[in-house]
């Protein structure tokens, strides 16, 4: 092998330049700048950076804030010492309460209570606290005006219907005292004799007849004063009359368009009256009432007033008025010779479902939603007897023949009241009674 073979190759040196080194730092700097402005742009793309070109915040602006909240802290601290707050620890806890603060704190003695007070009055301000017991006065002054009896002035001719009630009332209750008193002379064993055989014919009853009355349920029905006819009402709106015993139908009546919740005959219907005079009345849950006569299908008058569901409705003996109840927690009586109504009658914290007179003509009972039974006097216009005591609701109240007891199904059963008990508020018809003289029980 030769020499040349030997030797090793030569390497390839870098070549060193020298001169100046700024066009390179300039080219450095350069791409620095590129790449942190493409940084920007993508976190403000990724929605991490949001900020603009025109926003700025200014220290100064946030140093002037904080300077606010520290004089805003210092005026309300000076404003508390100068507020006087009362020593008595009742009035500082009223005063609390009356803010909507809490009377006391875990460990808060009445020292740490009466700072409390004076911080908050110098949040709210000194007048807050007077205001407040402003607002309390006026609310406590507000209620006891609800509790105070009230009276609507009457018209003229609730006058004369009172004056009119009256006259017509006492006669009858003193021929109904003299029926009694005679009844009382009666030995105990002809009576005892007479019970006995109205129950063995009471046990002896049975369905005489039976009798499709309407497609729907059947909500009413009530039969003439000659037992004659039998009025019916039902949940399709329409009234029918049948005849008695042979349960034809006589006449179908129409004019209501919703469900009606009972028709009544006028005492004097078929006995005194024409068959063109008006017989009977029906009520609706849309709140029409109805007259009607025995010749026509189609109603006489229209009673308007009711804006709410009409119940019931009733006669009162003497023929002359008429009473319906209303879900607008109110009765109304209404005079038919004058045709409008008299007296607007107020009571029931719930609506008023059923209504009946007394045979007398003196005394209405009513009932209602609230449980609470009531009978006022027609001829002062006064609640004469409060009945409590009920759980549920009152759908039906009626006196007896008699006068001397009314009862109130309720509760699944028939609750009666009158003799021998002593309901509150009948003193109120003190002087009725000593003009028929007899006492509590007798009026009723």
């Amino acid at each position: 092998m030769s020499d040349s073979e030997d030797a090793a190759p030569a390497m390839k040196r870098t070549r060193v330049y020298y001169g100046s080194l700024e066009e390179k730092e300039r080219e450095r700097l350069g791409a620095d700048t590129l790449r942190g402005s493409d940084a920007v742009k993508a976190g403000i793309e990724a929605g991490n950076i949001n900020i603009s070109s025109g926003e700025t915040m200014d220290m100064e602006e946030r140093v002037s804030e904080r300077q606010q909240e520290a004089l805003a802290a210092f005026e309300r601290r000076r404003r508390a010492r100068q507020i006087m707050v009362s020593t008595d620890d009742a009035e500082v806890k009223a005063g609390l309460r009356a803010l909507g603060e809490p009377i006391t704190l875990f460990g808060e003695g009445p020292a740490d209570r009466r700072e409390r007070l004076r911080s908050v009055l110098s949040v709210v301000g000194p007048d807050a606290l007077k205001k407040s017991r402003r607002d309390e006065e006026r609310a406590k002054r507000s209620q006891d005006e609800c509790q105070q009896t009230w009276y609507h002035e009457g018209s003229a001719h609730l006058k004369d219907a009172r004056l009119w009630l009256a006259k017509y009332s006492l006669p009858r209750a003193r021929r109904r005292l003299e029926a009694a008193r005679a009844q009382r002379e009666v030995a105990e064993a002809t009576r005892a004799i007479r019970q006995q055989e109205m129950h063995k014919s009471l046990r002896n009853l049975n369905n005489f007849c039976s009798q499709i009355g309407d497609d729907r349920p059947i909500s009413f029905c009530h039969f003439s004063p000659d037992s004659k006819m039998l009025a019916t009402a039902s949940w399709s709106g329409l009234c029918k009359l049948w005849s008695v015993p042979d349960c034809s139908l006589i006449r179908t009546l129409r004019g209501h368009n919703t469900n009606v919740g009972s028709i009544v005959f006028r005492p004097q219907a078929g006995v005194s009256l024409d068959q063109s005079d008006v017989s009977l009345a029906s009520c609706a849950t849309d709140g029409s009432v109805k007259l009607w006569n025995l010749e026509s299908d189609e109603p006489v008058a229209d009673i308007e007033g009711h804006s709410e569901r009409v119940s019931r409705v009733s006669w009162h003996p003497s023929g002359r008025f008429l009473g319906t109840t209303s879900y607008d927690n109110s009765w109304r009586l209404w005079d038919l010779e004058v045709q409008e109504e008299i007296l607007h009658q107020e009571g029931h914290s719930k609506g008023v479902h059923d209504i009946h007179f007394h045979p007398d003509g003196s005394l209405a009972a009513t009932g209602g939603l609230d449980a609470f039974g009531r009978v006022w006097d027609l001829r002062t216009g006064r609640c004469v007897v409060f009945l409590e005591g009920h759980l549920k609701e009152i759908y039906s109240v009626h006196f007896s023949p008699n006068g001397h007891r009314w009862s109130l199904p309720v509760d699944g059963s028939v609750r009666q009241h009158g003799e021998g008990v002593e309901p509150p508020g009948l003193d109120a018809t003190e002087d009725a009674r000593r003009t028929r003289g007899e006492g509590r029980n007798a009026q009723l």
